[in-house]
């Protein structure tokens, strides 16, 4: 597996990859909830400055791809505050390409570069209804802070925040 930087050129190939991805939620989620998500995963917000976006490559095809923001950036659309640490967003791994370690590589790829930016935590908000997402950075060590959740509409999903000390 080969983890590299997105060229410009692929980052509509990307929103197409996000969309797949999380195609899996859309019979979970309300219409309005599924709506939101689409445009969020389909957005511009990964080409701000200093936002980094990872493939991760197996046998010549994408097989997943993560967001990386900076720290002091704002990682939402729809929030006006920033954090304060570096962010992880939007993960996601094709359909065909999991439970093959991709989703935790592209992880374990923004933990490096935080940590060699001397980051003192990386955070990452998820979907109270993506469990394998949940499960997969509670075993990488990250941890709930109740805190900075948030409800985007009134339907009863809560996007959890988690942050890693790194």
């Amino acid at each position: 597996m080969l983890i590299r930087e997105a060229k410009k050129n692929e980052l509509y190939l990307l929103k197409k990859q996000r969309l797949s991805s999380y195609k899996t939620y859309e019979e979970e989620l309300s219409l309005k909830h599924w709506e939101m998500l689409k445009a969020n995963v389909s957005s511009d917000n990964d080409q701000q400055p200093g936002v980094e976006v990872f493939i991760a490559e197996m046998n010549g095809q994408i097989a997943g791809s993560v967001i990386l923001f900076p720290s002091e950036s704002k990682a939402y659309e729809w929030k006006s505050e920033t954090v304060a640490y570096p962010e992880i967003r939007l993960l996601a791994v094709s359909p065909e390409f999991r439970s093959q370690g991709v989703g935790k590589a592209l992880v374990e790829h923004c933990i490096d570069i935080s940590k060699i930016r001397k980051q003192k935590f990386i955070g990452l908000h998820t979907g109270s209804f993506m469990k394998n997402a949940i499960a997969l950075y509670e075993k990488m060590g990250f941890e709930r802070v109740a805190s900075l959740d948030f409800t985007p509409l009134d339907d009863g999903i809560v996007v959890k925040a988690f942050r890693l000390d790194i």
